[in-house]
């Protein structure tokens, strides 16, 4: 154990070390994160081996699941991601002439992400760069960005397309809202005394979907709707209870949280772009700024 931690201690780590750590804890499989990198999987494994080697322990876990990353590699991969925003910030640097960035870029999301973090921060970009126009599309499918019909992404998932670019922004919690005025109880909740607002068919795979289904499994909601922002709008109402992101129902005067943030139904937050797009300046420009702008 002394040996390897004293190689640990004595390897240097070089960028290309850490790129493969983002793009495997990222990706979670070896043929993902070879499509991030742009080399096979073979290559990705040999490189983990040779790194694990010299820093003289695991840094991933081998699951069914995929490739679990360790607190250590947890802890490269965040610097990693200061890395990589450090190189976007020098490319839009080295872009930047007398001439200001101009031009229209289409950003796809939802209208819950669109309304609660994406539109504030626009607000800025529009007075650092006045010659840009915004395209803004809103709907569940990455349909859009795949296609080319999008420059830029911003989601909710934990499992990002594969052949996107891109950065984890942090993670969306939620907790369980109800009006502020009038709201029922928890206990109320729990005993079935309390309309449920949720997500329609078009979602059933939502965190908030799945949530509801285990802990209350025999709640049928009274409204279903076509998005969160809408779930939002309607326990503001008081028609009932729904789950509904922190970022959005924290501001709101009008309604307030029956729980904590409920951890097993919380999702990611990701700024997706094409790898062929990422460079043009006017993308280049919104990425960056919104990478730096979102907060969660």
């Amino acid at each position: 154990m002394k040996q390897r931690a004293i190689a640990g201690s004595q390897y240097r780590l070089a960028p290309g070390d850490l790129q493969v750590v983002l793009a495997l804890a990222r990706a979670r499989t070896l043929a993902a994160a070879g499509e991030r990198l742009g080399v096979d999987a073979s290559t990705v494994f040999r490189s983990l081996q040779r790194l694990e080697r010299s820093v003289g322990q695991a840094l991933f876990e081998r699951t069914r699941a995929g490739y679990l990353p360790t607190e250590t590699a947890s802890q490269l991969a965040a610097h990693a991601e200061e890395m990589e925003r450090a190189l976007e910030a020098a490319r839009s640097s080295l872009e930047q002439s007398p001439t200001q960035v101009a031009g229209s870029v289409r950003i796809t999301t939802t209208d819950t992400v669109l309304h609660g973090l994406v539109a504030p921060a626009l607000r800025s970009l529009q007075q650092t760069h006045p010659l840009l126009s915004f395209e803004l599309h809103t709907g569940n499918e990455l349909a859009s960005l795949t296609r080319r019909d999008a420059d830029v992404a911003v989601r909710a998932t934990k499992r990002p397309p594969q052949h996107l670019v891109g950065r984890r922004v942090g993670p969306i919690r939620v907790a369980l809202y109800a009006a502020k005025r009038g709201a029922p109880r928890w206990a109320d909740v729990q005993a079935g005394r309390a309309d449920w607002i949720a997500v329609d068919d078009a979602l059933p795979d939502h965190p908030s979907v799945v949530w509801r289904k285990r802990h209350f499994p025999k709640a049928v909601p009274r409204y279903t709707v076509s998005s969160v922002l809408s779930v939002l709008e309607l326990a503001a109402l008081g028609l009932g209870v729904g789950i509904v992101p922190l970022f959005l129902g924290g501001p709101r005067g009008d309604v307030t949280p029956l729980t904590d943030a409920l951890a097993d139904a919380e999702t990611e937050l990701w700024l997706l772009t094409h790898p062929e797009s990422r460079h043009l300046r006017r993308v280049a420009a919104t990425y960056t700024h919104l990478a730096q702008a979102l907060q969660l």
